[in-house]
């Protein structure tokens, strides 16, 4: 690891926040620790970590709430937030993958899991960062690798890092068909089915903010997707 990453970890369940914190301190990373809504946004707030933990269930604000604040703020929008939940519900995975977090993990989770969906999170906000120093203009849209923008005609627009890397690979090679199990290995994924679920869902919010330009990315039915070449 080149540098140390600071994750903050926000979780009223004590035993659960000691196992997390265990596990990412034996990665490297160093973490930051708090108990409820309230006092877990205003710890990123002062800190601006690498990334967010936030369990959804929380006294003061929820996860949600929390989630909400960070990407509706200029200055801590671009942190990954990885939801955690004791509720597997579509309806709470929808929900958050809606407002911009980058991936979610179910209670119970294994160690490995955990560790696994941070450095995945990592790694694609790593790459978005670096980009390969190109601008994609396709058919009223643009993307700007190196600076991380995204346009929808002249008008920019907030894709989370999932989002970005998704219409990032997508729009470098229209026509072709990427599967699920591609763009996870492609974007810096890995592994589950849970997490295949998940491009599905980070593509139906990619759509919502596209407008009229929704139907550039297409479904290939039974296999993935696709930027429309045309």
């Amino acid at each position: 690891m080149s540098r140390q990453y600071r994750i903050a970890v926000v979780e009223d369940e004590n035993n659960i926040l000691e196992v997390i914190s265990y596990n990412l301190r034996r990665e490297g990373y160093r973490v930051l620790e708090a108990r409820d809504g309230v006092e877990g946004i205003d710890m990123i707030r002062r800190e601006k970590p690498d990334l967010a933990l936030l369990d959804i269930m929380l006294p003061g604000m929820d996860g949600i709430q929390i989630c909400q604040n960070l990407k509706t703020d200029v200055s801590l929008r671009h942190i990954p937030v990885l939801m955690v939940t004791a509720r597997s519900e579509e309806s709470d995975v929808v929900l958050g993958l809606g407002i911009g977090a980058d991936d979610y993990i179910v209670k119970p989770f294994s160690p490995r899991e955990l560790v696994a969906r941070v450095k995945a999170s990592l790694r694609r906000l790593q790459q978005a960062s670096e980009g390969d120093r190109s601008v994609h203009n396709a058919g009223g849209l643009r993307i700007d690798i190196e600076r991380h923008r995204f346009y929808v005609g002249d008008e920019q627009v907030e894709l989370t890092p999932s989002e970005f890397q998704i219409m990032s690979l997508l729009m470098r090679s229209p026509g072709r068909v990427f599967t699920r199990e591609e763009i996870l290995a492609l974007t810096g994924n890995s592994g589950g089915i849970v997490i295949e679920r998940n491009i599905d869902t980070h593509v139906k919010s990619i759509r919502k903010k596209l407008g009229d330009f929704r139907d550039l990315v297409e479904t290939v039915r039974g296999v993935g997707y696709r930027f429309r070449e045309d």
